[in-house]
């Protein structure tokens, strides 16, 4: 599978961390954009950095030399962890001044799976129409909303149970989190 992992500036990159290291860039390809205010979150949650794993690669979102930037070669499937709600209403009006945002154009235009990790609140009657555009135009909206039914003692067992969701609706399997009502 191809995948574009899209990092914005939204406060939680636990989430795409804990994305990047379920997924095996030796099974799939695995391509990484982060956008400019991205770093900025990234140096205040994350001081030791972003973990990169090897075999990811990465591309600056100031070019649109990426392949997956074209719908003659899109990928099978792009997730933006965690989605910024100023990236989500560029996404939803068509806006494509970057890569980030031109491959998301490509995921809706060519019917390719777009999951789009929104992490925010409350929010206001603008978020709600970006969000009602994008389900109309076929992305997936699997807000950052982890579970606790599980009782995550760690913020990496929470965050597993929205990372959990996002590969399964990659359809990757995964064991990151206990099922509701399966047995331990």
């Amino acid at each position: 599978m191809k995948i574009v992992l899209a990092i914005t500036g939204a406060s939680g990159i636990i989430y795409a961390q804990r994305l990047l290291d379920s997924l095996d860039p030796h099974l799939h390809e695995i391509n990484l954009l982060i956008s400019n205010y991205a770093q900025a979150v990234i140096a205040q949650e994350c001081p030791d950095g972003l973990k990169i794993p090897e075999g990811v690669h990465t591309h600056s979102v100031k070019s649109m030399n990426a392949p997956f930037a074209s719908g003659s070669n899109a990928c099978d499937a792009m997730v933006v962890i965690p989605c910024s709600m100023g990236t989500l209403g560029r996404i939803a009006h068509g806006y494509s001044e970057d890569v980030l945002l031109r491959t998301a154009d490509v995921m809706l235009k060519e019917k390719k799976k777009l999951i789009l990790v929104p992490r925010e609140t409350p929010l206001n009657l603008v978020h709600i129409k970006n969000l009602e555009l994008l389900l109309l135009a076929g992305a997936t909206i699997l807000p950052a909303n982890p579970a606790f039914y599980t009782r995550p003692k760690t913020i990496e067992e929470l965050a597993d149970t929205v990372v959990a969701r996002v590969l399964d609706h990659l359809a990757l399997q995964n064991n990151l989190s206990p099922r509701w009502q399966e047995p331990e």
